[in-house]
């Protein structure tokens, strides 16, 4: 039977613990709601945006008028992988990298194997997971600290630096993955293409077509609203991540505080035991010591 000192620390150290973990399901709690809020907010926005700018795109006459429509031969492909700055969220940045492995194996394993598949980390787990990867043959973490002060203007740059590569034809095709937000309890790996824009799917039964007035002009409407739509839509992906991390902290840390409480139960159980067992064993000397004397 264990040691009544050893069972003792080991109460104490899990009591600890779990006052720990219950204070960082409470915290995850806070920034949640305000997580959520934001991502609430910005859904039917983006949403509309994002069909706007669809449309928009399957509506120039020329794709050639539209750089971030143009579809070329995929030479070099970029994959945006969005984590967290922080761990003790369960699986969820394994479960980011994992939908990664699956999507290159599906579509792009040969260009996987002539290292023409690079890599964008957005958070710092990601950062340091990818960074360790002998596989990765180039990996930008210039923005993965963006989760330190999560706003539009943070989240800017790196939309700004995929568009410009995108552009100047480095990379072919932008996909991004990350966590979309459901409720507390679940997230969803999303792997959405980020450019070329993707036009929308023709509907069989639908026979019209959107007819625009370009008011200024194409020219400005191509070069002012289709790239702020574009940084618009990056910055849901992580408000969308965001708010999935702390969802998935939260439920780890309340199953981590109910764990904790179950422990508990059994140690004090078996510190009971052993406690009542050292007595008996006392008991039986002081008796069997007595007995010797009378006799």
């Amino acid at each position: 039977m264990a040691n009544l000192k050893e069972v003792r620390n080991r109460i104490v150290s899990v009591n600890s613990t779990q006052q720990i973990t219950k204070a960082m399901k409470m915290v995850a709690a806070a920034k949640l709601r305000r997580a959520q809020d934001n991502i609430t907010r910005i859904r039917p926005y983006a949403d509309k945006l994002d069909g706007i700018l669809s449309n928009l795109s399957a509506s120039l006459e020329d794709a050639s008028d539209n750089i971030y429509a143009s579809e070329r031969e995929i030479k070099r492909v970029l994959i945006v992988a969005i984590t967290s700055d922080r761990g003790l969220a369960g699986a969820f940045n394994a479960n980011v990298l994992k939908g990664i492995n699956t999507f290159i194996q599906a579509n792009y394993s040969p260009a996987f194997a002539m290292g023409n598949v690079e890599y964008m980390a957005l958070g710092k787990k990601g950062f340091e997971t990818l960074q360790r990867r002998k596989d990765v043959t180039a990996l930008n973490g210039d923005h993965a600290f963006v989760f330190g002060n999560l706003s539009f203007d943070a989240a800017r740059p790196a939309a700004e630096w995929i568009m410009d590569r995108y552009v100047t034809g480095y990379y072919d095709k932008v996909v991004v993955v990350y966590n979309e937000f459901k409720n507390v309890a679940t997230q969803i790996i999303r792997t959405e293409q980020f450019l070329p824009i993707v036009a929308p799917a023709a509907s069989a039964t639908s026979t019209t077509s959107t007819d625009y007035i370009f008011e200024p002009s194409k020219e400005e409407i191509v070069e002012e609203l289709i790239p702020k739509s574009l940084k618009i839509k990056f910055y849901k992906y992580l408000l969308e991540s965001y708010a999935s991390e702390n969802g998935a902290r939260m439920t780890a840390m309340d199953k981590a505080t109910d764990n904790a409480k179950e422990l508990l139960k059994a140690l004090k159980l078996e510190y009971n035991r052993s406690r009542q067992a050292a007595i008996t064993k006392e008991i039986l000397e002081i008796v069997g010591g007595a007995e010797a004397l009378n006799g």
